[in-house]
Order: structure tokens, then sequence, then C-alpha cells
């Protein structure tokens, strides 16, 4: 938690009204409380407060119709539903007006702390991606760049510094993480932003014609040449060229390449007239280059001529709490796209993508949006709308486990169950710990004991 959070707590309950008041604030809450939906209501109106912990069934005005009120005058603030009357169809009602999540009575302790904390996490940073743009305002274009985590707002603070210089840049990161993005905001954010932004990916074509691409060619310069061409150097002339997996030019074009950026002026394919030009080059890989230098695959002058400034995006397993902030940034988009009146994701669904690792980065994620808004049939995503490899998670779980390794001879599943039954064993059989040490969920834990033939 950020400095000391606010909540509402709301019952009309007395005795359980006061139990949450010193649980919280054992916690390190200040809490507030209201007897009715009314009085609720009436209290967001008065002052804010970071989270809202609120019954169902009241006398007066019902959680549900309160809820509704409060997201219709500050739909930011988190509000927690909960009730002794569990039912499947409640639980549909409270997401669809807008509640972050749903618990039953009697409250799991554990699993309000992890709820609770969740939606303060995500509120938080809600609040900072929006004060960080503010703050950018203007004179900084993000160019659909998400993200208020601290590893995204440092990158942001970088690229703004770097942006209004001339110097050329080289983005490194992993596959997907978002490395276009990240010049393209170097680019817009620029003296140059007003002239051409040319991308080539120099994996995407082959070294014949890598040459031609770049600087051009002219007529009959080679068999198929039928006309003079400008290259990516010529269209970029004034502006940006965007030069994403640098890493796999060949040797023979990384010498080019160099002398372009040395003399910046170069002759095309087949032709002697010398064309000059004034290019910002900004340039990526996913591969370390220090470690392509030592065999001999990246030529060492051509490194440090790229690499005046260096920018690395971190990848998504890095900054986890970004992820809901682009699930749902993918959602609307993808939605609006398949016309399809999907308002958000579940508790669950949301659960499974946060403990997910994401190797393929923010590209992934995008992937796994798109296909669960095809696939979804009712207004939020569940889980079941997943791919089973984020669904199920447990394997990437028990293989980062330190209780316990596998053996050889021994199947995952053997594996697994020892894990799972080890775990529980140090929680003192307490599942939502158990599930939170394994990095899953209660329910997938509960299916894994029920799988397992263990008393729950």
């Amino acid at each position: 938690m950020k400095g000391i959070n606010s909540v509402l707590v709301v019952d009309d309950d007395r005795a359980h009204r006061t139990m949450l008041h010193t649980l919280l604030s054992g916690w390190g809450y200040e809490v507030n409380e209201a007897d009715d939906g009314q009085a609720a209501i009436e209290q967001v109106h008065a002052r804010a407060f970071d989270l809202i912990l609120m019954d169902i069934r009241m006398i007066k005005i019902s959680g549900l119709e309160a809820l509704t009120e409060i997201r219709a005058f500050n739909p930011a603030i988190p509000v927690i539903i909960m009730t002794a009357y569990s039912s499947v169809e409640t639980a549909v009602e409270a997401l669809k007006k807008g509640a972050y999540d749903y618990l039953t009575k009697p409250l799991d302790f554990d699993e309000l702390r992890m709820v609770m904390e969740r939606a303060m996490d995500h509120s938080h940073l809600k609040k900072e991606n929006r004060i960080l743009k503010e703050a950018l305002g203007n004179q900084f274009d993000t160019r659909n760049i998400i993200g208020g985590s601290e590893a995204m707002v440092r990158l942001l603070e970088t690229v703004a510094q770097v942006a209004p210089s001339e110097a050329t840049v080289l983005i490194t990161g992993e596959s997907g993480a978002g490395k276009e993005l990240i010049a393209g905001a170097v680019h817009f954010n620029s003296p140059r932003k007003n002239g051409p932004f040319v991308k080539m990916n120099c994996a995407a074509i082959t070294e014949s014609l890598l040459e031609s691409e770049l600087f051009g060619h002219e007529k009959g310069a080679f068999t198929g040449a039928h006309r003079r061409k400008e290259g990516k150097f010529e269209q970029a002339d004034g502006g940006s060229l965007f030069l994403d997996e640098v890493s796999e030019m060949s040797l023979s074009m990384q010498v080019k390449l160099l002398r372009v950026l040395q003399e910046r002026e170069f002759a095309r394919v087949g032709g002697e007239d010398i064309i000059k030009v004034d290019v910002r080059v900004i340039s990526a890989t996913n591969k370390d280059l220090m470690q392509e230098i030592e065999p001999g695959r990246f030529r060492e002058d051509l490194y440090y001529r790229l690499n005046v400034v260096a920018l690395n995006v971190p990848p998504l397993r890095e900054r986890n709490e970004d992820i809901p902030l682009l699930a749902g940034h993918f959602l609307t988009t993808f939605a609006e796209k398949n016309h399809k009146p999907i308002r958000g994701f579940s508790p669950q669904a949301m659960d499974q993508l946060l403990r997910y690792a994401w190797p393929g980065n923010v590209r992934e994620l995008m992937n796994t949006v798109e296909r669960a808004v095809v696939l979804s049939r009712y207004e939020y995503i569940d889980e079941e709308d997943l791919p089973f490899h984020i669904k199920d998670g447990l394997a990437d779980a028990v293989a980062d486990s330190p209780l316990s390794a596998p053996e050889a001879g021994h199947s995952l599943e053997e594996v697994q169950k020892g894990t799972i039954l080890k775990t529980l064993e140090l929680t003192g059989g307490n599942k939502s710990e158990a599930a939170r040490r394994l990095g899953i969920t209660r329910k997938t834990l509960h299916k894994k004991l029920k799988k397992y033939g263990v008393m729950q």
C-alpha cells in the first residue's frame, strides 16, 4: 500500500461492521463506516475514498443500488461487494454494475486482504498513469503507450529527455515488449515530429533485397528493376528511420549502414549520384549486441554508432501491475472492432492474467485478449475464455517453486501434487495462503485437490 488508504465499510450489521473496522485498522487502513446505501452515497459525495467494502442486503437502499449511484458519481473508486446470500446471479449483477470484485460471508480474511490490496494497486496504477500523462501533457505524445508501473515511468521520463536531441537511439528488449512504440515516442516528441517516421524490419527482408530497400535502386540495376526506386533513407529525409531487429543484418550490410551513419550520404544500387540525407536513426533489437560482437556477428564500431543512447523496454513480467491497464485497453479496442458489448474481465479472469508469466510480452497479451473477445458470449470475459496454458498456470508456478525440485523419473503430475501438499502443510492448511504461494487461484487449487482425492 502507498500511504494510508481510506476505506468505507458499508453494512447494516453493526457487529460485522465493527469487526471489519477493527480488522482493517489493524492492517493500516483509515476506516469510515456507513450503515446504509444512502449514507454511503452521501459520504462519497462529501469526501474521497480509496476503496469501498459494501454489503448487498440493506434496509433502505441496497448495495447494488448504492453501487450504481457511486459509480455514476466517481467510477474510479473500486467497490468490493460482500453478501451472505451467495448466488451467481447476484455476482453477475454486481459485476455488471461495475463492482471490482465479489466476496461471500463469512469472509475469508486472507482472501479479503488479497482482493483489497489488488484493488488498491489497480486504482493507484490508473491514477499514476493519468498523472504521468497529464504531467507530460501536450509536450509528450505517448502514442498508445500504456503503463503506470515504476519501470515504465522511468522509461518514459528518459524518452522525454532523449527525444529532443539528435542522438541515435538503440532500443533493446524482448520480442513483443513494445520497442516500436518507444521508437515512435522518440520520433513524435522530437523536433522531427512533422517529418516522416519510416519503419523497416531488417529480419523480414532477404539480404539480397535489403540494400535496395534501404538505399533504393536505379532502373536496370538488377533483374526486375524496371524503374527507379527510393529507399528508406530517402523516404525518411527530414525525419526518423526505425530499423527493427538491426542485429539480423549481414556483416556486409553493417559496413554499408555504418558508412551512411558516418557520412550522411549514399548512392542508390546501380547508381553513381551521391545522395545526401538528414535522417535520425532509431534501431531496435531483442539480442544482446555485446554478446554478438565477440563471435563476430555484429560490428563493434557500428554498435557504438547506434548505441549513443540506450533505452531498455522491460518485459511484461517485470511490470505486472501494467497488465490490467493494457488488458482493459485491448478489450475496449477489440470489443469495438468485433461489435461485441463486452464490458470487462471477471475477477477470476484478471487473476489468471496477472499470474501468467507472458513470455510473448505485450503482443501475447494483446492476442490473448483479442481471442477472448472473439470467443466470449457474455458481457464479461471469464477465465474459461482464456487459453488453457494461461488458465492452468500451475506448471510455471511449480517450476519456479523452491519447495521442491523435479527428480528424474517423476512425472509433472507427481511433482505438482507433492508441491501442493507440501505448501498446504507449510501454511497449516490455509488454502488462500497456499494458493498465493503457488501463484494460482483458490479455484485452481480446489480443482487440483479434488483431482488428487484430497479432502477439502
